[in-house]
Parts: C-alpha cells; structure tokens; sequence
C-alpha cells in the first residue's frame, strides 16, 4: 500500500497542509522579514524596471568600447534629461488640465443632479423598471463624481510617500547595472555542474520573460498613450493631455488596461458634447486595433504564451486582493512562476528518460 500512487498523493496532501498549518502559527516570526521585504520592495522593482529599460543602451554603448561605468553614467544622465523634458514641457500643461478638471467635478455633479430631477419629472413615460435600474446608475455615478476630490487627495498622499522610496530606486539601479551580470556566476560558485548549468537555464529565462513583458508593456502603452492624445487632439475633447497620461498608465495592466482607460474619457466626452463620446470610443477601438495587430506582435511576441482567460482570471483574483497593486504585478508574477514551474518540470522529465 506504501507504494501506492494514490497513498503518496494523499501524504503528501496531508504533509502540505500540515506545513501551511505550521507556518500560519509561527507567522509572527518572519514579520521581521516580511517588514524589511516591504520596506524594499518598491525601489527593488522600480530599478528593476528601470534595469530592463536601460540595459540595452548600456550594452550598446559598451559595444563601442565604451567603459561601462562611462556607460552607466551616460545613461542616469539619459534619464535626467528625459525627466527634465517632461517637468519643463509635459507636466505644467497636465497640471493645468487636471486641475480644471478637479474643479469642474461639482459642475458635473450639479448636471447628474439636474438629470435626475428631469427624470422624476417623467417618469410616467418612463418604464419603472427601467427607471429605477437608471436611478440606481446614475445614484452610483453621481457618488462617485461627489467622492472624486476625496480620492484625488488620498492618492496623492500616498503619492508623496512613495516620493522618499523613489531617492532608493538609482542606487539599486546603478549596482544592477554594474554588477548585475556577476550575480548568476556568484551562486552557481556553491552548486555542483548539473545544478549549476540547471540553474543559469532557470534564470536566463527569467531574464527573457521579464524582459519581454517589462519593455513590452511599456512600448504599448506609450504607444497607445500617443495615439490617443493624437486623436483626443484631433476631435478637441477637453483635458486630452491628462487622459492620454492616464490611459497611458493604465495600458500597464494587461488586458483589463484599455478598458479602465477609457472610462475617463468617456465621461469627460459626455459632459462637454454627448457626441464625442461616440468619437472617443471610435479612437480607443482603433488604438486597441493598430496595438494588438501590429505593436505587441512585434514587441512582446508570444514570449509570455498566457492564455486571454488565464489573464482575466488571474488580474480579477490580484485585484480582489491586492487592490491595484495585484493588478499591476499579477501577470508578470504569474508569468515567472509559470517559467519555473515550467523549468522544473522539463528537468523532472529530462531526469526521468536519462534514469529509463
């Protein structure tokens, strides 16, 4: 019975949860552990973003015999420049947008409520179903309009902490630049041949899967951020720098993105002429277009290889329990432990034909 598959399944069921069990009672021994991960967190994943981004520069210039902390330093001021550009040209002018359109949100709430007095007014033409469903939207949208301001200040409270994480973020970028590649060869110092040469697979994909989504996702999304703002331009919706901006920002979630993007706009487009609202899904739906046909081929490729329902699965689950966060890092954290589930498996397999 011992070597019954079924009975080793269930032992091991048994020993998982009884592990699981065990760490949920002694939780408050790595709180030390999980504060200090905290506490680095942010600037360790912003330098990595920012690594994946300024690698290929780095290498290029090294390519043209140039020392690497030349290069290193070409490149911080590379990022300096490109943060000069957007506070002296793109900031005032996102600024001024978004602080009009702060202003205009009681306008707007003071229109729902002169909506809705309208509809009470009719509502013997109107089906009471269909009124008190109308009543129960336009209810919603009219508080979340009223609690906007509230939102804004909140987010730019944590905003401005995030501010005193961001002075970490060179540091941690400097050293991966610099010694980011001595990093596998360290480790693989302590392992034997066969573990080593496993482990510098596992890691240099890794390497490719993040890559591909880091660089991938914000080519997208920049692109995606320029052709609205082009087409926002072009139709004259209000605030079209601060929408792009934001759409731009939320094209970073994958799949999910588009849609959270357009929602603003919508809005906006409704309050200034009702019609716009038509043009400005018309922009989105050709942006989305001309992205996924032509720019995410090309850029990310099927290097991911994840499934769209998969992705709405795994952002909806993120999302409900990591609030924005999950949504943001859901699917590339899903996309490296599928890369070394995968690995392990194929070394299971490699094992077992070599043992047959």
């Amino acid at each position: 019975m011992f070597h019954k598959r079924w009975f080793q399944v269930l032992i091991s069921g048994i020993l998982i949860s009884l592990l699981i069990f065990l760490l949920h009672e002694i939780q408050f021994f790595f709180e030390p552990f999980l504060t200090y991960a905290g506490a680095i967190a942010f600037p360790l994943i912003g330098g990595a973003i920012l690594f994946y981004i300024s690698r290929p520069v780095m290498h290029f210039l090294e390519y043209y015999k140039i020392p690497r902390i030349l290069a290193i330093i070409i490149v911080f001021l590379l990022f300096i420049l490109l943060g000069f550009i957007i506070v002296q040209f793109i900031a005032p002018i996102a600024q001024q947008q978004f602080t009009r359109l702060v202003d205009n949100i009681p306008r707007m709430s003071d229109m729902i409520a002169e909506t809705i007095t309208y509809w009470q007014q009719n509502q013997d033409i109107i089906p009471d179903q269909f009124n008190d469903s109308l009543n129960s939207v336009v209810e919603t949208l009219q508080n979340s309009l009223d609690a906007a301001p509230g939102i804004i200040i909140d987010v730019i409270s944590q905003f401005v902490g995030f501010v005193f994480a961001l002075v970490l973020i060179p540091f941690f970028l400097f050293f991966m630049l610099k010694d980011g590649d001595k990093l596998v060869p360290f480790l693989t110092q302590f392992m034997n041949n066969k573990v080593a040469s496993s482990f510098k697979r596992l890691t240099k994909s890794l390497d490719h899967t993040l890559n591909s989504f880091i660089i991938g996702q914000l080519t997208v999304s920049v692109f995606v951020g320029l052709i609205l703002l082009v087409g926002y331009l072009i139709i004259g919706l209000n605030y079209s720098l601060t929408l792009a901006l934001f759409a731009m920002l939320m094209n970073v979630i994958p799949f999910v993105g588009p849609f959270l993007a357009v929602v603003p706009a919508i809005l906006v487009a409704l309050f200034q002429e009702p019609i716009m609202a038509v043009y400005v899904a018309v922009i989105m739906i050709v942006a989305q277009q001309l992205e996924g046909n032509l720019v995410s081929p090309n850029v990310m490729g099927k290097a991911l290889n994840i499934h769209p329902l998969t992705i709405i699965t795994v952002i909806l689950a993120a999302g409900s329990l990591a609030g924005f966060l999950g949504l943001l890092f859901a699917i590339p954290a899903y996309a490296v432990i599928k890369t070394i589930i995968s690995h392990l498996y194929h070394e299971w397999l490699e094992h077992k034909a070599a043992s047959e």
